[in-house]
């Protein structure tokens, strides 16, 4: 059984920056995707970033594109966000997700559907 668990959230002025950290445990596939996805009040969850174990290849929603950063250490089975240049319009809870794989991954998605581990989620708030 897949588990995540997230840290790192907080508050920060515009501008600023934050890094949250997700770790995993029970990803044993061939390849697996973690991800992070936001949802703020009144609004639907939105996929933020995600990354291959593999071939670390990654997408970006376009809102965040050229702001935030993925990353994973596998060895550490922990994923990192980092979050620069940080807007009002970021603020939301943060979700690490993940899903394992048998087959190498060229891909990975910025929609829930495939995740199956979730985090409880941690909190970014950005004052203007």
């Amino acid at each position: 059984q897949v588990q995540v668990v997230e840290s790192g959230g907080g508050l920060v002025q515009t501008g600023g920056s934050l890094r949250l950290s997700c770790t995993a445990s029970g990803l044993t596939f061939d390849d697996d995707v973690m991800g992070w996805f936001r949802q703020a009040p009144g609004k639907e969850r939105e996929g933020v970033s995600c990354i291959t174990r593999r071939l670390r290849k990654e997408d970006y929603a376009d809102s965040v594109k050229g702001r935030f950063t993925i990353s994973r250490d596998n060895a550490k089975n922990t994923l990192y966000l980092e979050m620069n240049n940080l807007k009002p319009e970021d603020t939301a809870t943060y979700y690490c997700a993940a899903f394992g794989s048998q087959w190498k991954l060229i891909t990975c998605p910025l929609t829930g559907a495939p995740y199956n581990a979730w985090g409880q989620g941690t909190q970014v708030t950005v004052s203007s």
